[in-house]
Order: structure tokens, then C-alpha cells, then sequence
């Protein structure tokens, strides 16, 4: 999708420019329900819906019916093995476990083929990348107990959907979803949705939420179309959606092409907190002026990662929050309390990961 005024894109491969004006412009023209004051009590435990990151929602309500039934239900996504992880992944992880929490049993989708057809990475380079990947969110708490994990290119559930539902799918309707592409990616598409479904083929038809940003609503819609018509006796899997992070460096998104717009987990501390101390802020021009006018923490990078990952009480947030917009809290002094709380999380996260890296070997059957 493609916007005359604000020029922005949603593409699961390339979108940009998604500014926060957007969004609802965008619940409206893909049919997205949007989070209300009665969904966030009721899914008041998960973070990043009580936080409004999570923007809009398919069918959360069957989640919620599932929980106070008692019924089983699933939260499935996964990470593409090109690099390792950033902010942007770390959200999605956070997504997963928080909903593994409340009940369901996770579903985790190493996409290997996509990271093939999108990145051009062989299978076999990305081995490592995914257990690099996999101990991430095995860090952050992911319970292995309650989970099924998986590579697209070892499992034959997915790649079998891909075969069952592409005689549904001609050239027109994935070029009207994705736009011209090469075909490959759209044979990785087809993939996913096996990943979407695959919940409900191994275990029984059940609700299932996908955790994802706006950008991969494509996927959604395409895979709830093909489960309407080939799964027809499968519940239609849902999702949240959640803002996209801007760049640190104030550009429209993290972006690999721009390094400074975002920061690895396995980078330097001292290339991270420089990246962080040079963030933007919603600082006025001076401290006088800022006194005086207060700060727009709405604009401001610091404010977001501590929103997003970085300040867990959510009454400290709000303080913050309120005596930036009063002008008592000077950007220089959040930044050096957010470079703080960002390298003691790095530090703590390595040492936890790194416990689990013969685990995460283990489970992909990575040597």
C-alpha cells in the first residue's frame, strides 16, 4: 500500500515511512479491530497491550473467551535468521512469552526459508544465526516446555500447506497483496502460512494469535483467506499489531542500511551507549526553553526504548513521562539514566543467554 500524502509502504520485506498519524488510517483500510479500555483490563498482564504498543487486533476476543473457558490456544510467530537481535526482534519475542504466560502454548518458527528467499543466506549459514536467535528469546523466557519449535526447511507440515493451499492461489491475487515480486517470496509466503497453521494441524483446531507489526498484516490476510477457504473447519488465526520502533537516529525505521538508527544485542557497550546517548530526544532547543515549555516525550527515542523494553514499573514510566512534559526532567539526565538501565540489561542478557546456547543447539538439531 502506497500513500499520495505521507508516502509511506507496507511491504513485509521493505515497508517504511510509517509514521504515528498512519495507523489508524491503516486500521480502517485492512479492517484491523482496535485495542479498547475493556481489552487492555482484560489482557492487563500482557505489557505491550496495557502500554498501547499493541495498536489493533484479528480475533483477540477468542483468546480471551479460551482463557476464561479454560480451552486450549496458541501464540505462534518466529524470527528470520539474518543477523542478531535488535529492539525490533526483541518485541516480538516479548509478544510470544508474555502471551505464553497467560496460557498458550507457544509456537516458534525459525524462518530460515524466507531468510533464503529474502536474504539470499543458505540454509546452512544460517544455522548459527538461529541458535544465536533461539537462545535470545530463551534468555528473555521462553518456556521450551511449552513450545514447539521448528526450521521452515526441516519441517514437512509447512512446506505440505504450501503444496495443499497454493492451487487456491493464482498470480493476480499475490501480486495484489504483495505487489510484483520475485517468485520466490511469494512461495516463502505460502510457507508461512503453513507456520500459522501449523498450531492447529498438530495439535487440534484451536484460537490462535499472532504476534506481529503492521507490516505483516499481508501475511495475516492471506493465510486467513486460504484457512477460510481449504481449513474450513479451523478457527481463523488471529493477530496483534504492534508500532513499529522509529530509529534511534530519527529516522522513519531501524534499518540495517543505517547503523545508527538501531543497536544489537552482541555489539560493543561502548558502540551501544554511544548510539544511545546520540538518540533523538523531544528536547526544545535550550534547557530555558524546555523549563518553560516542557519536553514532548511523544517524539522522543529514549522515551520509547524505556516504554518499549527498558523501564518494567509502569507507574516510573508515567513519572518520567509527566516531568519531561512539565520540564523538570532535562534530556541529559534521562539519557544517562536510560544508557544505564539498556547496559545493565545487555549485560545481564549475555550472561543468560549464554547459558543457553547448548540448548538452543539441542532443539534445532544444530551441532
Amino acid at each position: 500500500m502506497t500513500d499520495n500524502t505521507n508516502d509511506f509502504t507496507i511491504d513485509p520485506w521493505s515497508s517504511s515511512n510509517i509514521l504515528d498519524e498512519d495507523y489508524n488510517r491503516l486500521i480502517e483500510e485492512f479492517g484491523i479491530d482496535t485495542i479498547t479500555d475493556i481489552t487492555r483490563e482484560q489482557f492487563k498482564k500482557h505489557k505491550f497491550i496495557r502500554r498501547k504498543v499493541i495498536f489493533g487486533h484479528r480475533d483477540l476476543n477468542l483468546i480471551h473467551k479460551a482463557i476464561e473457558n479454560n480451552k486450549s490456544w496458541a501464540v505462534m510467530s518466529g524470527i528470520k535468521p539474518s543477523g542478531p537481535f535488535h529492539l525490533g526482534t526483541m518485541t516480538t519475542a516479548l509478544e510470544i512469552i508474555d502471551f505464553q504466560k497467560m496460557g498458550g502454548k507457544a509456537y516458534y518458527c525459525i524462518a530460515d526459508i524466507e531468510s533464503w528467499e529474502d536474504n539470499g543466506i543458505p540454509y546452512e549459514e544460517a544455522e548459527q544465526t538461529a541458535v544465536d536467535n533461539l537462545a535470545d528469546i530463551l534468555a528473555l523466557g521462553l518456556d521450551p516446555n511449552n513450545a514447539y519449535i521448528w526450521r521452515q526447511s526441516k519441517e514437512p507440515i509447512v512446506k505440505d500447506v504450501c503444496f495443499k493451499v497454493g492451487r487456491l492461489v493464482t498470480q493476480n491475487m499475490v501480486t495484489a497483496i504483495y505487489g510484483e515480486k520475485p517468485f520466490g517470496l511469494y512461495l516463502a509466503a505460502l510457507i508461512q502460512v503453513g507456520d500459522i497453521v501449523l498450531p492447529q494441524i498438530m495439535d487440534s483446531p484451536q484460537p490462535t494469535i499472532v504476534p506481529v507489526g503492521i507490516d505483516q498484516d499481508p501475511h495475516i490476510r492471506l493465510t486467513r483467506d486460504l484457512t477460510r477457504r481449504y481449513y474450513k473447519n479451523f478457527f481463523l488465526p488471529g493477530a496483534t499489531y504492534h508500532k513499529l520502533l522509529p530509529g534511534l537516529d530519527g529516522s522513519n525505521k531501524m534499518s540495517k542500511r543505517n547503523p545508527n538508527s538501531y543497536f544489537t544485542f552482541d555489539e560493543p557497550l561502548e558502540s551501544i551507549e554511544k548510539k544511545v546517548r546520540g538518540a533523538i530526544t523531544g528536547g526544545r532547543k535550550n534547557k530555558k526553553i524546555q523549563q518553560e515549555l516542557g519536553g514532548i516525550p511523544q517524539n522522543c527515542m529514549i522515551y520509547k526504548i524505556l516504554m518499549y523494553h527498558f523501564e518494567p514499573d509502569d507507574a516510573k514510566l508515567a513519572e518520567e513521562f509527566e516531568l519531561c512534559i512539565k520540564g523538570e526532567l532535562m534530556c541529559g539526565d534521562h539519557k544517562k539514566t536510560c544508557v544505564e538501565r539498556v547496559l545493565r540489561f545487555i549485560k545481564e542478557h549475555r550472561q543468560k543467554k549464554k547459558a543457553q546456547l547448548d540448548k538452543a543447539r539441542k532443539i534445532l538439531e544444530i551441532e
